[in-house]
């Protein structure tokens, strides 16, 4: 399996580089192909604006994701996308490798999604969820953060961890076809013990080595809508 891992943390030595370190160590010596997009390191741009197209459509007034498509398709779009795209379209699976800010990934991930799942070659009209253009591809979440595990669930304080997660995999993986496995979430981690950190490192290792044994989320299937996205049971009920 061919693996992309994009990082997301400004600190070397924190856990969560060590998760990413972790991975790459245990996928490799499992015989995996794996790359790194180490965001800090790469001092990635995560800021869209025109100055992504060499050759822009329109000069006077920026439709990003319409630049996008033409960009992409005549090989204009700038040099730093082109490659992160090509390392997308390399792998087989993809994880995202970031520490929980303000109950959302860290805008340099957030830029990264935003200028590398172009229009027209990862979605675009009807070319979404299982019809997405990562279609046979899979994605994971590898996460750290401050909060208890009890903090989170239908009743607990912050809500659900599935619901915080939405806008990463629902809105932009799934969307773009991606099968997304279950994340792994390492809780509390600043303040647990040495020993609690490594227990969680040896439990990302034991998920790394059984990818296969996950069951994805389910995501909607296109063929459960009709023509115009509602639901076909409740179309055929209003005819």
């Amino acid at each position: 399996m061919k693996v992309l891992i994009v990082h997301a943390h400004y600190e070397a030595k924190s856990f969560n580089s060590a998760l990413k370190d972790l991975a790459v160590k245990t996928l490799t010596e499992a015989g995996h192909e794996v790359q790194v997009s180490d965001l800090y390191a790469m001092n990635w741009n995560p800021v869209v604006s025109q100055a992504d197209f060499a050759e822009p459509t329109n000069p006077d007034y920026c439709v990003y994701a319409l630049e996008q498509r033409k960009g992409f398709e005549s090989g204009s779009i700038a040099p730093d996308i082109q490659a992160e795209i090509g390392k997308v379209d390399w792998c087989d699976l993809l994880i995202f490798n970031f520490p929980i800010f303000w109950f959302s990934v860290p805008a340099i991930l957030k830029g990264w999604i935003d200028r590398v799942f172009v229009s027209g070659h990862f979605y675009g009209g009807k070319r979404f969820y299982d019809q997405g253009g990562m279609l046979g591809k899979k994605a994971m979440l590898t996460l750290s953060l401050g909060g208890q595990p009890h903090m989170f669930g239908p009743e607990a304080i912050h809500g659900e961890m599935d619901t915080l997660l939405r806008p990463i995999m629902r809105g932009a993986l799934a969307y773009c076809g991606f099968t997304v496995l279950p994340p792994y979430v390492a809780y509390h981690v600043p303040y647990v013990s040495p020993e609690a950190r490594q227990a969680m490192l040896d439990d990302y290792r034991e998920r790394l080595l059984h990818l296969d044994d996950q069951t994805p989320i389910k995501f909607p299937s296109l063929g459960d809508f009709d023509d115009r996205l509602y639901p076909k049971e409740i179309s055929a009920a209003v005819l």
